[in-house]
């Protein structure tokens, strides 16, 4: 694997990463309703675990209400608790066909605290990002000490892995800076 490959393979490890991180901020909370926050909440399904998305409808009403009807009436049960269970806090009403999530509006602890989750989840990015260039770095290194790799070729290779983590970085700046200012607008 010449620097070309590795290169390359560290472009694609940090655009998994990236999507990843865009959905877990997908699911953090804003205040508005979106069926990306309940859809993995995993559910009691025949016996086995199965995300909600996969045994219920899940609509928006409102801008503020989840409505989650499921595909067969006796999961009704499961998926309520599924959701009382999860570390969403939210509160479901069964209405015997359907189940009605209301979004609370956010109190300013609140937006706070779900600033402080997508500070989280952006550092552990970061950790991603940073464990991925040193991969890249060392194997770089490798073909230097081999002797297929020139040395300046090798330091070539070095600043271009740093222009790619560079451009992640920004992009993960420019996720998170977004989405703490759709919290933290009232």
């Amino acid at each position: 694997m010449g620097p070309t490959q590795i290169l390359q393979s560290v472009d694609s490890e940090m655009k998994k990463s990236i999507a990843k991180f865009r959905e877990e901020i997908r699911k953090i909370h804003t205040g508005r309703a979106n069926p990306s926050l309940v859809e993995g909440i995993m559910v009691e399904y025949y016996g086995s675990k199965a995300p909600l998305k996969q045994v219920a409808s899940i609509n928006i009403p409102e801008p503020r209400a989840i409505a989650i009807t499921p595909w067969n009436r006796d999961d009704l049960t499961n998926i309520e608790k599924a959701i009382c269970d999860s570390d969403l806090k939210l509160v479901p009403q069964n209405n015997g066909e359907s189940i009605l999530i209301s979004l609370p509006p956010l109190t300013e602890e609140r937006r706070k605290e779900m600033a402080k989750l997508i500070g989280r989840e952006k550092e552990n990015v970061r950790i991603q990002v940073k464990q991925h260039r040193e991969e890249a770095w060392d194997k770089i290194q490798e073909l230097g000490q081999t002797g297929s790799l020139p040395e300046d070729e090798k330091f070539r290779s070095k600043n271009k892995l740093q222009e790619i983590i560079n451009k992640y970085n920004t992009e993960i700046d420019q996720i998170a800076d977004a989405k703490e200012k759709e919290i933290m607008t009232v």
